[in-house]
């Protein structure tokens, strides 16, 4: 069964609506992990829409379980993860006009750059994950450009409107988390996640952990995150 890394970035969406302090999402990350998360997530985006600087150098000291910093594979973030050294960095696509992340990064389209990245992150005992779509070619990229992880994309599946549809995208990622297991890397899942979808995916081989945030965060607003999060923790 996998574990439950939360991610908090929707804490600073709140706070940042006010431009004000409140609320802190370094203070959510404390209660995410005495409800028993095993990690923290937080997304540093180029236009700092949400999460700022300060909460990732504010989250490193105050974490206890481990820091998951997604981050666009770029010279500005590869430099602030380098300063920070947190556990882990998830690199992800980003775009300035999307939502919210839209689909995997396209490895094999960059492979050189993100090898590069890839070196200087682990050169400073980080652990690198890439976000990327359940495709066996994905898969077989990563593992070329030396990632020590993948977090497989659940965005298809959660959206699925059909029966047919939701099983489709449940197969590919069972084949996906079975071709990087057998590759050598280990294996995240997150995207789109909720209290209604998210027990095939934790049931799925070699998944180690779902980093999941916006139903947890849209939950906690009416329930509180202690128990939004143990909510979630018992569907796992």
């Amino acid at each position: 069964m996998a574990s439950l890394g939360v991610n908090i970035d929707h804490i600073a969406t709140i706070r940042q609506a006010r431009g004000g302090k409140d609320p802190d999402p370094v203070h959510a990350a404390v209660i995410a992990e005495l409800a028993g998360a095993t990690g923290i997530t937080a997304h540093l985006r180029e236009d700092r829409r949400h999460i700022q600087d300060r909460d990732i150098y504010m989250l490193k000291q105050v974490v206890k379980t481990h820091l998951n910093l997604e981050m666009a594979p770029t010279n500005e973030m590869t430099a602030i993860a380098v300063d920070v050294l947190p556990f882990m960095a998830t690199l992800v696509p980003e775009k300035r006009e999307e939502r919210t992340t839209e689909g995997g990064l396209s490895i094999r389209e960059r492979e050189k750059d993100l090898a590069k990245t890839i070196e200087t992150l682990r050169n400073n005992n980080i652990l690198v994950s890439l976000f990327i779509d359940p495709n066996i070619n994905e898969i077989k990229a990563a593992h070329r450009v030396n990632a020590t992880h993948v977090e497989l994309h659940t965005g298809y599946y959660s959206n699925a409107a059909s029966e047919n549809s939701i099983m489709e995208e449940l197969a590919k990622l069972k084949d996906a988390a079975l071709a990087a297991n057998k590759l050598g890397m280990r294996i995240n899942a997150g995207h789109g996640l909720n209290y209604v979808n998210v027990g095939a995916i934790s049931a799925i081989n070699n998944v180690e952990e779902l980093n999941i945030g916006h139903a947890i965060i849209s939950r906690a607003v009416l329930t509180g995150l202690d128990t939004a999060i143990r909510d979630m923790l018992a569907l796992l």
